[in-house]
């Protein structure tokens, strides 16, 4: 499955369970299962949002975009992010306004039988997402893996929120259930707005990758130093650029080769990269 039948059967899925929990969210007059119900709405516009972001980042370098299309999923990623975040401002108003005014929770047994599959069906999908982002570094789809990740967690307190209604009959802590609800959205929203957004300021690739580059200008003794080591992610390109010295009497045909070899040993360790090398004198003045 490629990223693209991925983000589409994000889409189904999430279509599918909005269906479910807001006829039962409806029927229960329950604020817990409507903002579940909202929360998957806002997944399924986030998963669209990655469908059509994943789309264009696929597209080759054109005139417009000399260096590929990839930060159209950086960009995704922000919005799904702001998304969740509006999700759980509602939940947050919604459950307040209840539990100020007060409502009864009827029928439990549809909302407990709809959470329990909400929760199956979520976890099986959000791990398909979740595998296949790490396998294409695509953040669009972690994010909206994470998204539904969430909804495992939200739909089993709600789940746990109904047994408790339908244990001690106290209508309250269906409203107590949508503010837990909503604060594990928030936490998932602030999680992916720093991710994103570290990789649309153009934030250099963390430690363990730099180390990964370090290790392949190891095994060239030609080298002699190195400096300007600039990097960062565009989607799930890894761009890197850096300067190296090579001894001063080094033919322009072994310096090209070098290059060569570098860059190539660089796209093994990161096969979707962009490495642009500056070769340069070095000069001993000792």
């Amino acid at each position: 499955m490629n990223k693209n039948q991925a983000a589409f059967l994000s889409i189904i899925s999430n279509t599918i369970l909005i269906i479910f929990k807001l006829f039962a969210g409806i029927f229960m007059n329950s604020i817990s299962v409507i903002s579940e119900a909202i929360h998957s709405s806002i997944d399924l516009l986030a998963s669209l949002i990655a469908y059509f972001s994943i789309k264009k980042a696929s597209k080759a370098v054109d005139d417009d975009h000399p260096f590929g299309h990839g930060k159209y999923e950086n960009v995704s990623g922000f919005v799904e992010a702001l998304l969740i975040l509006l999700a759980a401002v509602l939940i947050i108003i919604e459950a307040i306004k209840k539990l100020i005014h007060g409502s009864d929770v009827e029928n439990l047994n549809v909302g407990i039988f709809v959470m329990i599959a909400a929760t199956l069906v979520n976890f099986v999908i959000s791990s398909i997402l979740l595998k296949i982002s790490k396998k294409t570094e695509s953040i669009a789809l972690e994010a909206d893996g994470m998204h539904l990740l969430t909804d495992v967690m939200t739909s089993m307190g709600v789940f746990v929120g109904l047994i408790i209604i339908k244990i001690t009959k106290l209508p309250f802590v269906d409203s107590l259930t949508a503010l837990f609800v909503a604060a594990l959205i928030l936490k998932t929203s602030i999680d992916l707005i720093r991710k994103s957004l570290k990789d649309l300021v153009d934030s250099s690739l963390d430690t363990e990758d730099i180390n990964k580059i370090l290790n392949v200008l190891k095994l060239y003794p030609e080298i002699k130093s190195y400096h300007k080591l600039r990097t960062r992610m565009c989607g799930n390109t890894r761009e890197i650029d850096l300067h190296l010295q090579i001894d001063e009497t080094e033919s322009l045909v072994s310096a090209h080769n070098l290059c060569n070899a570098i860059e190539e040993d660089i796209g093994k360790v990161f096969p979707n990269s962009y490495v642009l090398i500056h070769m340069e004198p070095y000069i001993n003045n000792k």
